[in-house]
């Protein structure tokens, strides 16, 4: 399904086109929404690519991966806003004492939501550190799972069912969810192409797993929601200081200057970084977050743009290259929206 757009809208889509087929995913979607209203809808393909899956349609909810790093950013925010956290800078161990060991104690919250903490796990399951704290940048799962698990314990419940009662409900998302059951909306992920797909299923929806499947529409729904500030419909459904605190930077200065910065796990715009995943032609100020299946929700504030834009291939960019087909989508964006400005 394809809606009217114009040449150079249409170039943007060629490019995403392009890009699932060198990768082999079996399956693209783009969302643009332009001051609140949607400029482009372009959908193409099927679940998986065995004979007879599914077309995909408005209502094919995507297995977004590591997206999934941005719904827990905001709920961080609000520990933080309802006085759960007192500090990004209290160390981690003050709210999880097991962790107050040689290893873990000088790690702050700050950095787990900025890849700074330097924490990793060997294959036997042992943690060790690579760097000082806040002196460098990895991205490393161990950091997600301490936030996930301390939302848990401070609001004895997980964030997914936080997020649906103050959040998901009031706005309307109702094809935004951890999945653990099959449903034909779903997108299979594709591994390697010759082999037959992935369900994403977990075995729980309490957020500790890579199984929330997203529409589209509802992923650049909950950019316009940061977007906006945190306002949806003419109701302030969450603090703008919430949002604030998710999408600026706040990780520490680093001395390599070409690390990315980070907001809570969003990839923020400040001066453009080498090893960032947004183009260096993005405006200051904007941010994004992205899957290993393919998922990018890009929000440009300068321009009033969010952009969702969906696959299902694992490591779809994948190869040394892959930094550089990342940046070029972002840019591509940026310049399609400055353009015209300027006309």
């Amino acid at each position: 399904m394809k809606q009217k757009v114009d040449y150079a809208t249409e170039k943007l889509i060629s490019w995403v086109e392009d890009i699932k087929d060198k990768n082999g995913s079996s399956v693209a979607a783009l969302y643009i929404l332009k001051d609140d209203q949607v400029v482009a809808e372009h959908y193409s393909g099927r679940h998986s690519h065995e004979k007879g899956a599914r077309e995909v349609r408005c209502d094919s909810q995507f297995n977004v991966a590591s997206a999934r790093k941005s719904y827990l950013g905001l709920s961080v925010a609000f520990a933080l806003h309802d006085k759960y956290i007192e500090s990004l800078d209290d160390p981690i161990s003050i709210y999880m004492p097991e962790l107050e060991t040689e290893l873990v104690k000088d790690v702050t919250i700050r950095h787990l939501v900025t890849h700074s903490h330097g924490l990793d796990i060997d294959e036997k399951g042992h943690w060790f550190r690579e760097f000082r704290a806040g002196t460098d940048w990895a991205y490393r799962n161990i950091g997600v799972e301490i936030m996930t698990e301390l939302v848990h314990r401070l609001y004895g419940k997980g964030f997914p069912q936080l997020l649906e009662e103050r959040v998901f409900s009031r706005i309307g998302l109702k094809d935004t969810g951890w999945k653990t059951e099959p449903d034909e909306s779903l997108v299979n992920i594709i591994g390697e192409v010759t082999e037959l797909p992935l369900s994403g299923l977990g075995t729980t929806n309490d957020g500790k797993e890579k199984n929330l499947f997203v529409t589209a529409r509802e992923f650049a729904l909950w950019g316009q929601l940061h977007l906006n500030m945190g306002k949806m419909n003419g109701e302030q459904v969450v603090p703008s200081e919430v949002i604030e605190i998710s999408t600026s930077i706040q990780n520490e200065a680093y001395s390599d200057s070409t690390l990315p910065d980070n907001g809570l796990f969003w990839y923020v715009q400040g001066l453009p970084k080498l090893k960032s995943e947004i183009g260096e032609r993005v405006l200051h100020g904007s941010y994004q977050i992205l899957g290993v299946t393919g998922p990018t929700l890009l929000v440009i504030p300068a321009l009033n743009v969010v952009v969702a834009k969906m696959y299902n291939k694992r490591y779809n960019y994948g190869g040394k290259d892959y930094l550089h087909y990342l940046r070029e989508f972002s840019n591509k964006v940026s310049d399609l929206f400055n353009s015209r400005l300027k006309t």
